[in-house]
C-alpha cells in the first residue's frame, strides 16, 4: 500500500493522468483486501504500517486539492471569467 500511495504522489505531481489512474485503481484493490482482513491480529508492524499508509494517503488528498485549485485558477485567468465552470453559470440557463 505504501508503494502504491507513493507511485500515487509521485504521479499527482507529475500531473500524469494515466499513473494517478492506475494508482487510484490499485489502491482501491487493496483497500477491499484489507477491508475483509482480520484487523484484530495485526501485530504492532502492521498497525504502524496501516497509520503510515493513512498519513500518505491524508498528504495525496492535500496535494490532489491544491493542484484541482491550481488549475482552476489557471483556467479562471485564462478565460477571464471566474468560475467558467461552476454550478452557478448552469443555473441561470
Amino acid at each position: 500500500m505504501l508503494a502504491v500511495l507513493e507511485a500515487e504522489r509521485q504521479a499527482i505531481a507529475g500531473l500524469d493522468l494515466d499513473a494517478i489512474t492506475l494508482a487510484a485503481r490499485d489502491k482501491l484493490g487493496l483497500c477491499d483486501r484489507l477491508e475483509n482482513a482480520d484487523l484484530a491480529s495485526f501485530d504492532e508492524e502492521c498497525r504502524a504500517m496501516s497509520r503510515a499508509a493513512r498519513d500518505a494517503n491524508e498528504v495525496n488528498r492535500q496535494m490532489r486539492n491544491l493542484v484541482a485549485a491550481n488549475i482552476a485558477a489557471r483556467i479562471d485567468m485564462l478565460s477571464g471569467s471566474p468560475r467558467l465552470y461552476g454550478a452557478r453559470l448552469y443555473a441561470k440557463a
